[in-house]
């Protein structure tokens, strides 16, 4: 599982969200995005993390920030997940896992005594240009957005 650094560029994907709607890294040019990858929707860690994300837009909105989450989930199932919580950002279905793959998350995990490969939960601030200013593999449920916004604010400080 090959890891992206600090200033690598973001490896680009296009991806249907919840509605069914195509959407493609380069729609976010020009802002800033936090890309996060999840395991399985619908399931308690994911749910944490998406209401952690969507409690945190208008924060994330105010330091530039746009937010979308990643996962193997179909459609239809991100869509009940969207609904059943009220999350309000785009949720991308990564079926194959490509996507995953390219940001080195697809990898092998022990799941109640059984190996298995999956998305590890990581998550990535990219910059305007498209590169990416943080990564953060094995990253806790409730991490994703504190340690994105302490990067934004060390970020802002060298500024």
């Amino acid at each position: 599982m090959a890891r992206l650094e600090q200033w690598n560029k973001a490896p680009g994907f296009n991806l249907p969200d919840q509605s069914g709607r195509q959407i493609d890294l380069d729609a976010f040019r020009g802002k800033k995005l936090l890309l996060y990858f999840y395991p399985k929707a619908l399931t308690s860690g994911c749910t944490m993390q998406a209401q952690e994300v969507s409690a945190a837009r208008e924060e994330l909105e105010r330091a530039g920030v746009e937010a979308v989450g990643i996962s193997q989930d179909t459609q239809p199932v991100l869509k009940k997940f969207d609904e059943r919580h009220e999350l309000n950002f785009p949720l991308l279905s990564d079926a194959d896992h490509a996507v995953a793959e390219a940001y080195g998350v697809w990898g092998e995990k022990n799941m109640a005594g059984r190996m298995s490969f999956c998305i590890i939960r990581s998550s990535f601030l990219i910059d305007e240009h498209g590169k990416v200013m943080k990564a953060w593999y094995k990253v806790s449920p409730k991490d994703t957005v504190p340690l994105a916004m302490r990067e934004l604010e060390g970020y802002r400080q060298q500024k």
